[in-house]
């Protein structure tokens, strides 16, 4: 970018109005010359994906300069994002949307004899992220730039991501995802913005015995942060923000003098060894030095955004004491909480701030989301880890935790040391450790659940103590999705539909979304609707025969549940009932039930096992169904392997029942609920997460809810719950269980069904898998019943399309920018005369 978040902007760098064809056309001639050495005849269709981007770019570009002189001047409040991952997807066809050039672009191409649509094919996923988390931080950063709030976001520039998944005889194989092999056009290198941070070493001897007091830490190995930003552009406004990720270097490339001594390898150990800290997303935390990496990898993108925003905002004219004036740090989950105890440290030693007013500006700086509910997904560091690779830290830590204890807690609890032991920053459990989520909550001024249920329970199970401590400090925030990407970019011809019943003022607003209900009692709207669905079952029919070698019937119901492999989303229930209905087939083979094609894609954790078997025992199964000539096409199984953003593009738009199944009280929100409902797929789920407000939103007659509650797990629990018993009452169960353990479905290396179905029985099914079979299965055939209904299918697919409007991201964000932030759009901070405030174009402002 020739205009960066901190450089000034010339007046003729202001914004150009939107090109014509030609000048389109001109553009990207011009960078397939220039930038790839190709001309139109030679150019590949990568070639012509990228000189698009380069295009995009170049009108995206000069709004972004605009948009951060804009920032520069006003001094605006804002809002810093850190997450660990950010899972973007494609950019192409979301930026040229945003920009109002989709049209200008597509017309370009085909006049240069190319299709958009076909060169779009040609984007890599970003590999910056895994699930929901990074989906939900990617459709934030879109809400924020398009409602023209001043944000940075900030992470890592992974070389190679999570990983690709393939699938060799079911089983999941875990090979690198080299999605920068052969560059990017989108992220761009920021060399004059690198910061160096320190890891390891020890704290000197001799010093204050106050850990309040300025430590003296002497490091034992540094790491350069080289930042890369990519552009956010906003839909429909000129603002573009960025999301700045960072890439580990060493502090020293290169040993000459070993190299030259013949010490090959050494000369360059450091390199590769620095280097290793944003190779990979998520390393696996199996092993002890996978935790190592993860710890480091989680304090080297804090410690440089902590410097990066600093650097900001004392530019900006500001002091350490102003910061929480200027500047919200919020944390997405546990991964940058390590960030509290960064900033105390700068804080305390670096500039020599006393202990207490440190801590009073680190508390009014940081906000925390709460992700998850299952208390072993709450993330902790072993103390003798933590204090080998960050050791004043730990004494930090150490040193809030005292005064916390002796100081609020005993205040409120005299002498209850239960309390104290359940409040504390460290479980005292050998090995001690250091717990995340309650630094997270202690050392901010806001904690957010992220649905209703979600945040209830984080009060009353979660952390009840801190609910009673600092009961205003905890909020819900219900997760959103971005309906740009979501049904807009994702679903052309839904998109069009609606837009031409009412108007395309829903993609800004989706509330606008509710003028939709009249149409769904049209029966001339209802069969375009029904077209639109099967236009996109053909193709996602085309993809799965692609790429599982499955042929499919595109008018068969297809049943989808794509999300992470996890055993409380209990993929496992929904493998329960396609044996179930597999047998009934076999029994009867006259039997007519509504065919299905039941699509799967998920990504299991590569150290858990038991997740990596459920998608074996699935491939299993789907091949013995797939193949079997008794069952034709009334039941198919496809597992869609390597899942991702892209993917989901295409299984989402064509899905028409959307299975949101997890264990009532154990996940947060999901989002993929959204996504799918938005697009006209009818959910069975149960009463969890963001369900029960999509519930209240659509209305019962829309959904398929089954299963216990929240309330009733626990009585099942309190009672003693016991799975063999559940499978000794119910015959159909006990056979798909039994038929899942024979060797059919499990290989002679053991595993897969046989595991899957050892976790039910001998390992006490700990989410109520077998609790739930017998409802699950039954709301199943009343699925059937209204799927054969085509006008009742179709009136439940508009009726959850046009009661989505709550749930976009775009609420979402003004949430969080009004309650949580205290952010103002920059509108707000434009002079009178700036012709983006009174609505002027940007032609009319350059001339």
């Amino acid at each position: 970018m020739n205009a960066g978040p901190d450089h000034p902007i010339r007046p003729q760098e202001y914004a150009p109005p939107p090109p014509s064809v030609e000048e389109f056309k001109g553009a990207l001639v011009r960078h397939l010359r220039a930038d790839l050495l190709h001309g139109r005849r030679t150019a590949t269709p990568r070639d012509w994906w990228a000189a698009t981007c380069l295009a995009a770019r170049d009108w995206a570009v000069v709004r972004f300069a605009r948009t951060q002189r804009r920032n520069r001047e006003a001094n605006p409040r804002r809002v810093y994002y850190l997450s660990l991952e950010y899972l973007m997807g494609r950019l192409l066809v979301n930026n040229l949307i945003n920009t109002d050039l989709y049209a200008i672009a597509e017309q370009a191409l085909a006049e240069l004899g190319q299709d958009l649509g076909h060169i779009a094919e040609r984007e890599p996923d970003m590999g910056l992220g895994n699930g929901g988390l990074g989906r939900l931080a990617a459709c934030f950063l879109d809400s924020l730039a398009t409602l023209d709030y001043p944000a940075v976001g900030y992470g890592i520039f992974y070389e190679f991501g999570l990983f690709r998944q393939k699938f060799v005889d079911g089983r999941q194989v875990e090979l690198p995802d080299a999605w920068l092999r052969y560059g990017n056009p989108w992220p761009v290198v920021r060399p004059e913005y690198s910061t160096e941070i320190h890891l390891y070493g020890e704290l000197e001897p001799g010093g204050d015995p106050d850990p309040r007091a300025r430590g003296s830490w002497r490091p034992g190995r540094s790491l350069i942060g080289v930042p890369w930003d990519i552009p956010i552009v906003g839909y429909g406004c000129e603002t573009v923000n960025f999301l700045r990720l960072w890439e580990s270097r060493a502090s020293q490339e290169f040993d000459f003098a070993t190299f030259d001594r013949g010490g090959y390898v050494e000369a360059v150990r450091e390199k590769a060894e620095s280097e290793t800290v944003s190779k990979v997303l998520y390393p696996n935390d199996s092993t002890e030095s996978g935790r190592e990496l993860r710890l480091v990898q989680q304090y080297f993108f804090v410690a440089c955004s902590l410097r990066d925003i600093a650097r900001r905002h004392f530019r900006g004219g500001g002091s350490w004491d102003t910061l929480p004036e200027k500047a919200v740090v919020q944390l997405n989950d546990t991964h940058p909480a390590v960030a509290i105890l960064e900033l105390m440290r700068m804080l305390v030693d670096e500039s020599r701030i006393p202990w207490d007013r440190a801590w009073d500006i680190t508390r009014r700086t940081f906000a925390y989301t709460n992700h998850t509910l299952l208390p072993e997904a709450l993330e902790t560091w072993g103390v003798e880890l933590f204090g080998r690779v960050l050791p004043r830290h730990l004494q930090i830590a150490e040193a809030i935790n005292f005064e916390f204890l002796n100081g609020t807690v005993e205040a409120m609890w005299p002498g209850d040391d239960d309390r104290k032991r359940a409040l504390s920053l460290f479980d005292e459990a050998h090995p001690k450790s250091l717990r995340m989520a309650h630094l997270s909550v202690l050392g901010s001024f806001s904690t957010n659940g992220v649905a209703a249920m979600h945040t209830r329970l984080l009060r009353s199970r979660l952390f009840p103590d801190f609910a009673t401590l600092f009961p205003d400090r905890f909020n819900n925030k219900t997760n959103g999705i971005t309906p740009r990407r979501w049904l807009r970019a994702c679903n052309p011809g839904l998109s069009s539909l609606i837009s031409g019943a009412i108007g395309d003022g829903w993609v800004r607003d989706l509330d606008r979304l509710r003028g939709l209900e009249p149409f769904a009692d049209d029966p001339g709207f209802r069969a375009a609707f029904l077209q639109v669905k099967r236009d996109n079952k053909v193709a996602l029919a085309h993809a799965v025969a692609e790429r599982c070698g499955v042929e499919v019937d595109p008018d068969a119901l297809f049943d989808v549940q794509i999300k992470r492999l996890h055993e409380y989303k209990r993929q496992h229930l929904n493998l329960l009932h396609i044996l179930t209905l597999y047998r009934r087939l076999l029994d009867d083979p006259a039997l007519d039930p509504q065919p299905r094609v039941f699509v799967f894609s998920a990504k299991a954790a590569p150290g858990y096992f038991l997740a990596k078997d459920i998608i074996l025992a699935i491939n299993l199964v789907a091949g013995a169904i797939n193949r079997d000539p008794r069952i034709a096409d009334r039941l198919k199984v496809a597992f869609i392997p390597d899942y991702n953003v892209g993917v989901a593009e295409k299984i989402i738009p064509a899905a028409d029942l959307s299975e949101q199944i997890s264990t009532a009280g154990k996940e947060a929100s999901g989002t993929g609920n959204m996504k799918l409902a938005l697009n006209g797929a009818v959910t069975i789920g149960t009463l969890d997460g963001a369900n029960v407000e999509i519930l209240e939103a659509v209305g019962g007659d829309q959904m398929f809810i089954f299963g216990k509650t929240v309330e009733e797990v626990e009585a099942l629990w309190a009672a003693g719950y016991r799975s063999r018993e559940v499978y000794e009452r119910d015959p159909e169960l006990r056979r798909a269980v039994d038929w899942l353990a024979s060797g059919e479905f499990s290989p002679p290396g053991g595993g897969g069904g046989a595991a899957v179905a050892h976790s039910l029985l001998d390992g006490g099914d700990p989410f109520l898998v077998l609790a739930d079979y017998r409802a699950y299965v039954d709301r199943q055939g009343e699925v059937d019943a209204a799927y054969r209904d085509r006008d009742r299918w179709a009136r439940m697919g508009i009726l959850n399309t046009a009661r989505m409007g709550a749930f976009s991201s775009d609420r979402t964000i003004r949430q969080y920018a009004e309650e949580i932030w205290r952010l103002r759009p920059a509108a707000a901070h434009r002079p009178d005369g700036d012709a983006a405030a009174s609505g002027g174009s940007l032609a009319r402002e350059l001339q």
